[in-house]
């Protein structure tokens, strides 16, 4: 758990008794490469089947820009985000995914899950 958990906000699934996905799309996620110092880039993309709390938007928002002055490698940032969202959500099942630029001719995706997703 991080000590950014503290910028997301929830607010009650009105809809416990249905299992939906929510999927949120952040296109512009930055982060810097801890090695280098260089911005990292990529796509995050948070799936998930709510229980009893959705996340609020613009907190996810603020909370996904803490990570831009931040050296971390993208398997931590993965990771993090999934503990964090998993703390305050408490889903049914979520999974978060991170697309990275191009670095160095190598393109990186990292994907971390929590539960099972219902069929």
């Amino acid at each position: 758990m991080s000590d950014k958990i503290n910028l997301l906000e929830v607010f009650e699934n009105k809809h416990q008794y249905r299992d939906y996905v929510i999927v949120h799309q952040a296109d512009e996620f930055t982060s810097l490469c801890p090695l280098t110092g260089h911005p990292d880039f990529g796509k995050i993309t948070i799936s998930y089947i709510p229980l009893k709390k959705c996340i609020e938007l613009k907190s996810l928002k603020l909370y996904l820009q803490s990570f831009r002055n931040d050296g971390i490698f993208y398997e931590n940032i993965i990771n993090e985000i999934l503990n964090d969202l998993v703390k305050v959500l408490k889903p049914k099942w979520i999974e978060v995914k991170g697309v990275f630029s191009v670095r160095g001719g190598i393109f990186s995706t990292v994907t971390a899950s929590y539960g099972k997703k219902p069929k």
